[in-house]
């Protein structure tokens, strides 16, 4: 892909302002977004050096470097000791589970596995229409899974995601698949899922819940609403987790 004019930069550093002043580093850490949600960079793959970024947008390199900083602190670029700056994937130990805060009380690494309880396509309800921007009834990707700790089942995911940019995802596409399903949901379908918001709350086991979690009927819970989002902050999924917290707690970071 050819760099753009330096009258085309101007009318993207133009598109990237707001009516209220945005820093100048901001307006290159929105450009460099563009770029991604693009497809310019892949996952995995290198971005051009802060120099050459400097150059096609018409910064400093110390303006550039600002805006890299802020992209590799949220995790979306990796910087690598004297190999340049790559952007992040869902294969990366680093970020593979930046989204769940389930962390062990003992503080002991627990050894995690998935299992698929089913994949199916289905018309959005109204409420998950809602969440992901879609109209109700749209064609929706809903797939139920059991993350365990050490072979103890201790979360219950029921996962939604728009059908369109998940066509081809399948009960057997997903039993097949060995990694982390951001992963690949990134490298079979284009989507990288970029941030998230969650709700929570205490709940109760359910019928359902309790058998596939293998705790007692009425057993306390805490449900973890989350919705996904990629770059241009667009809804890509919905995820409503049932976790065990006997021996975990949940844990965040505010700044």
């Amino acid at each position: 892909m050819s760099d753009p004019s330096p009258t085309d930069r101007v009318h993207e550093l133009g598109r990237a302002s707001s009516a209220a002043f945005s820093p100048l580093y901001q307006q290159i850490k929105g450009l460099i977004l563009q770029g991604l949600d693009r497809g310019e960079w892949k996952p995995g793959e290198a971005i051009p050096s802060e120099l050459e970024l400097a150059a096609r947008y018409q910064v400093s390199q110390g303006t550039v470097r600002k805006a890299i900083d802020e992209l590799a602190a949220d995790n979306l670029l990796i910087r690598r000791q004297g190999k340049g700056t790559f952007v992040a994937t869902h294969n990366e130990a680093k970020v593979r589970y930046r989204f769940l805060r389930l962390a062990p009380d003992d503080g002991r690494q627990a050894v995690s596995a998935s299992q698929i309880l089913d994949c199916k396509r289905v018309k959005a309800p109204a409420d998950v229409a809602q969440a992901l921007d879609l109209r109700a009834g749209d064609i929706v990707v809903n797939m139920r899974r059991v993350l365990s700790f050490d072979d103890i089942p201790t979360i219950l995911d029921d996962i939604w995601l728009p059908g369109g940019a998940f066509k081809g995802l399948t009960m057997d596409s997903l039993t097949r698949y060995r990694g982390p399903v951001y992963a690949l949901f990134e490298t079979e379908f284009g989507v990288s899922m970029v941030r998230a918001e969650e709700k929570l709350r205490a709940v109760v086991a359910s019928a359902a819940q309790a058998e596939w979690l293998r705790v007692a009927v009425g057993s306390p819970l805490l449900q973890v609403e989350r919705v996904s989002y990629t770059y241009g902050d667009r809804p890509m999924e919905l995820r409503r987790g049932h976790y065990v917290t006997e021996r975990y707690h949940y844990r965040n970071s505010l700044n």
